[in-house]
């Protein structure tokens, strides 16, 4: 099963996971940082766009 780990140390709050993935990232409103909607998140091209497009590099996909 697939999991994804979110640097919140490197995340810079920038909400580009959120534009391009809302039904997997959100942003933490007291943190200013992205976390995810659900704990068990289905892993799609989506999430994979996400962690590309990441400026930062803190979203890691672990299969």
């Amino acid at each position: 099963m697939a999991e994804i780990l979110i640097d919140t140390y490197l995340c810079s709050g920038c909400e580009t996971c959120v534009e391009l993935c809302p039904e997997v990232f959100c942003m933490d409103e007291i943190l200013e940082k992205a976390d995810l909607v659900t704990s068990t998140p289905v892993i799609t091209d989506d999430v994979y766009q996400a962690a590309a497009y990441c400026p930062e590099k803190c979203i890691t996909i672990i299969e």
